[in-house]
């Protein structure tokens, strides 16, 4: 395998960005002014965040946000291919499978220490899987450990734990050993979720100390302050509610870059967003508002499309009696416009979905069974189900937040509540901010309809249908052994062809047994400023900020 060319400054297939002419003034410019730089280069990069992290700490996060700023800190021993979606080598060079698939002995890049100073080495690697597989109490929860749950599927002490054994055979070597085999483990390893962390720094900070409950874990000192990592900027600051600061990591391995500093500048709302940057005082946002972008790009700012590799689903969660039924579940889904909620409220470019995978994954079903846009049908099949005046129902969703599959949520919730109510389904509105949402959807069964979506981290079918609807899941509340078994047994073949007729068997089965309703595969933009001159987008958010090229 060639190193990745994630770390190289030219950014294959990426246009070169170029904005109109805006004068950075105000706070950030004072802040640049004290950063200072080497070179002619201002090197602060500030960019808006639609909201704070959950977690500093990666394998205790699920969500983009605390994957974007994660991103700069961490590494991975594998990453992703600059601009696409494929896995390609990080801390480890290369890497090779027994012929049993059970068995990945991993060669390590030399030369690597996280940013206190601790040698990335075999013994590292191993403590980090170690880590994630003793994990106790909350920490096990879908609330905290989320990806290692779903993905490794059990925890030291549990008969499905997929994950067995590490062994450092070598500074520069280690060998991972499982269970079963697993398809997509290497893909897997992308994710930020299982990014190397110093040992060090875990113990000396208490990481695995989480306390609180299984619905609202409490994170440990080190995931609200310490976090460490081997990535191109180390941690400095985290004021709650208002940025992050980052500062360039000077004994990094690879390419530093034209970025010295980087505040993540919390704001929350994508009108404060398209106004900060038309006022100068961020250099950039993501999830731009479908409004916005035309205003945007007349006034000479560069919008910039992520490629769609997204799903935004309407939940249902079947511990509620109602949802319980399928016929209900059907006739939810034939009382959806999807055309119209995407024309109304979703970015240009998205995608109409029919299965909770894009098209460009394998086992992507053409034929899959669909429930089309049918009002009467619905109401006749509501009807059936014993409810010919409708029910009433909670339908919750996030507030003060924009995600890659859904920039306005509260649009979302306001299309999709009229249709429902057109056919008889009262919803009773269930806001809250995002921390306390994901909490609320993941980790208890205290909702009913809800909006939530997902951004694939990386080009395997299991990383979609597999995270969702591998396994009993608060989320859902339903058990479906046949389904479980088949995607278990999916996960685990080697072969590519062999793989996608079973996923196209799993996603019909999906169809009919509708867990949840696929909406939309959403395009999410990003918008920069003129000193900008190159950002490496990435269809998995796999932006990693020494490969932004700035000008003066």
């Amino acid at each position: 395998m060639t190193p990745t060319a994630r770390y190289s400054r030219a950014l294959g297939g990426l246009a070169a960005l170029a904005a109109g002419a805006l004068v950075l003034t105000g706070c950030v410019q004072s802040e640049r002014d004290d950063a200072g730089t080497d070179g002619d280069v201002d090197g602060t990069f500030v960019f808006a965040a639609s909201g704070d992290p959950v977690s500093l700490d990666p394998a205790f996060a699920s969500d983009g946000e605390s994957f974007r700023v994660a991103r700069q800190m961490f590494e991975g021993l594998v990453g992703v291919e600059s601009g696409g979606a494929d896995p390609a080598p990080l801390l480890a060079e290369s890497w090779e499978s027994s012929d049993d698939g059970l068995s990945y002995t991993f060669q390590l890049r030399e030369g690597v220490t996280f940013h206190d100073g601790t040698e990335f080495n075999g013994e590292a690697v191993c403590s980090n899987f170690d880590r994630w597989f003793n994990f106790e109490g909350p920490a096990q929860s879908p609330a905290a450990a989320y990806y290692y749950g779903s993905l490794f599927r059990g925890f030291a002490g549990d008969d499905a734990a997929l994950y067995e054994s590490c062994e450092a055979t070598g500074d520069t070597e280690a060998v991972v050993n499982l269970t079963t085999p697993f398809a997509g483990f290497i893909a897997s390893l992308s994710l930020p979720a299982f990014s190397m962390q110093s040992p060090s720094a875990l113990d000396e900070f208490g990481a695995d100390e989480v306390t609180g409950s299984d619905d609202a874990p409490v994170m440990s000192e080190y995931a609200n302050g310490h976090p460490t990592g081997t990535g191109p900027f180390q941690f400095e600051s985290w004021d709650v509610g208002s940025q992050v600061e980052l500062s360039a990591y000077p004994d990094y391995w690879g390419d530093q870059g034209d970025v010295t500093e980087i505040i993540f500048r919390v704001i929350d709302d994508p009108n404060a967003r398209r106004q900060a940057l038309e006022a100068g005082s961020i250099d950039g946002y993501d999830l731009v508002s479908p409004a916005d972008t035309v205003a945007l790009e007349e006034d000479g700012f560069q919008i910039v499309p992520r490629d769609p590799f997204t799903i935004l689903y309407l939940g249902l969660n079947q511990e509620v009696e109602e949802l319980a039924d399928v016929r209900v579940r059907q006739a939810i889904t034939q009382a959806i416009d999807k055309e119209q909620l995407i024309t109304q409220t979703l970015p240009e470019g998205t995608q109409l979905a029919t299965q909770f995978i894009p098209p460009v994954v394998a086992g992507y079903n053409d034929d899959v069974t669909t429930y089309d846009y049918d009002p009467d049908a619905a109401r006749d099949l509501l009807a059936e189900a014993g409810y010919p005046d409708g029910f009433e129902i909670d339908f919750n969703y996030p507030t003060n937040i924009s995600r890659p599959y859904m920039p306005t949520p509260e649009q979302v919730f306001t299309n999709l509540s009229t249709q429902l109510e057109e056919v008889g389904i009262t919803v009773n509105a269930q806001p809250n901010e995002w921390g306390e949402y994901l909490d609320r959807i993941q980790a208890s069964d205290d909702h009913g309809l809800h909006l939530l979506g997902w951004t694939g981290d990386y080009n395997d079918t299991d990383n979609f249908v597999g995270v969702f609807f591998g396994d009993e899941k608060p989320e859902f509340g339903f058990d479906n052994p046949e389904l479980f078994a088949a995607l278990d047994e999916a996960r685990g073949i080697a072969s590519l062809d062999e793989q996608i007729p079973l996923y196209e068997d799993i996603n019909e089965q999906i169809a009919e047994f509708i867990p949840a309703v696929p909406l939309a595969h959403p395009a999410p933009s990003l918008a920069f400023a003129e000193r900008v001159e190159s950002y490496p987008v990435s269809p998995v958010n796999d932006e990693v900020y020494n490969l932004v090229e700035l000008s003066d």
